[in-house]
């Protein structure tokens, strides 16, 4: 049963569980894949997920296939979803600037899609075409050449159907530690990427975290976590679906209410209660709300800001009268995605608002963003100056460059003075 506590007596690290150490394990497989390739990943596909592969790659006419099975009507969802999606992202693209700083010199900046990247997917217990929207239509707008999915080898045909509608380059049979190595460093039949986005299990994201610096990441994401701000004038049933709605994700994920009414947190746990056997990943929902499940009292619900901030959650829902005072306040610094209002439960935001559900978990909201077309562009910058510009600022340079003791640097300057 979920616990309820005086928010005096919560700690952060309550519904924090510590990772069991993977490095050793990770380290080996991409290695392996690093000198052995398509080999190395077939052969983890077959020891960790029972699926014998001939090639890695979903062909035309499994692409074909899988449309078929999902139908017309399943398209056509989740054509709907992605034009939100693609409205919402449509609005972060950056242009680059030039200017003139004073006579002689100009300055600029460029805006460079990255060529190729990486989207993971996960599998196992559930599947994630949502995942494939959120990650692969920022990739298009950035204006990314190739875009590339991997996923482990028993692809629903939503998967497909998804990558499709988002117009993703193509789709490989490969998860766990071994796809991150693959599209790292690239194979036989997979091309190395310039960056590997999206969320998966404990050992892609130390994956991600031992190829970083050969390709970018987005981050290195946790378990998933939602925080409810909640007066009583709110449906328990309704707050309490919420809560599951996260805890089902994953045994380690974490659903946190915050409220000032006693009574209406006793509601939500015996709704939690009665809810909580209906579920079809009821053992996983319930292992999360026994674990990492809290429901904190506070006197006064503002007092709710200083534990949002300092949780920092992936997911936070502001269910009160008038919710938009609390962000335009400034009072909430820190979150990943803010769902404001009684009607706008955090599953709107999973699939179809438009907003991204790629998010910063375990505190990282911070200092970390939300997936944006911002995470597939890469900045240049240039600098022209005429010899008369130059000449102008020269003694300020070399006067700079012999302080820090670089001779070099100052000569460079110096040998142009004449022409």
């Amino acid at each position: 049963m979920i616990q309820i506590t005086d928010a005096e007596n919560f700690s952060r690290t309550d519904i924090n569980t510590v990772s069991p150490d993977v490095t050793q394990t990770v380290s080996a497989i991409i290695d392996d894949v690093r000198q052995n390739g398509d080999k190395a990943i077939i052969e983890y596909e077959r020891k960790f997920d029972g699926v014998n592969l001939s090639s890695l790659a979903v062909s035309p006419d499994e692409v074909s296939a899988a449309l078929s099975v999902v139908g017309d009507e399943y398209l056509s969802m989740l054509k709907r979803a992605a034009a939100n999606i693609h409205a919402f992202h449509e609005k972060q693209v950056r242009s680059g600037f030039m200017f003139s700083g004073s006579e002689g010199v100009i300055l600029g900046q460029r805006v460079i899609p990255l060529e190729r990247v990486g989207l993971y997917v996960p599998g196992g217990t559930a599947s994630y075409p949502s995942s494939v929207l959120m990650n692969a239509i920022p990739a298009k707008i950035a204006g990314c050449d190739e875009i590339y999915i991997a996923t482990p080898p028993e692809i629903k045909p939503e998967i497909i159907a998804a990558a499709h509608v988002a117009g993703v380059t193509r789709v490989f049979k490969m998860g766990g530690a071994q796809a991150v190595a693959g599209l790292a460093y690239g194979t036989e039949s997979v091309p190395r990427v310039d960056k590997i986005v999206g969320p998966g299990n404990i050992f892609v994201a130390e994956a991600k975290r031992q190829v970083f610096g050969r390709v970018a990441i987005d981050m290195i994401a946790g378990p998933s976590e939602i925080l409810i701000i909640a007066d009583e004038d709110n449906n328990p049933s309704h707050i309490a679906a919420d809560m599951l709605a996260q805890s089902e994700h994953d045994k380690l994920a974490s659903a946190i209410l915050i409220t000032d009414s006693r009574n209406f947190a006793q509601k939500v746990s015996e709704a939690i209660e009665e809810q909580l056997p209906k579920l079809k990943r009821y053992e996983i929902a319930r292992a999360s709300i026994d674990s990492n499940g809290r429901i904190i009292i506070v006197d006064e619900l503002f007092e709710a800001v200083k534990i949002a901030n300092d949780i920092a959650p992936e997911h936070l829902e502001i269910c009160t009268s008038d919710p938009f005072e609390w962000i335009t306040a400034g009072r909430i610094r820190n979150a990943g995605s803010i769902f404001l209002g009684k009607n706008s439960p955090e599953a709107l935001g999973d699939y179809y608002a438009g907003a991204n559900h790629t998010l910063p978990t375990m505190g990282t909201a911070r200092f970390s963003s939300p997936l944006s077309v911002d995470d597939f562009v890469k900045k240049s910058q240039y600098i022209y100056y005429t010899h008369e510009a130059l000449s102008s600022a020269a003694d300020d340079i070399e006067r700079f460059a012999m302080s820090e003791g670089l001779t070099g640097h100052a000569n460079s300057i110096t040998i142009r003075r004449t022409r």
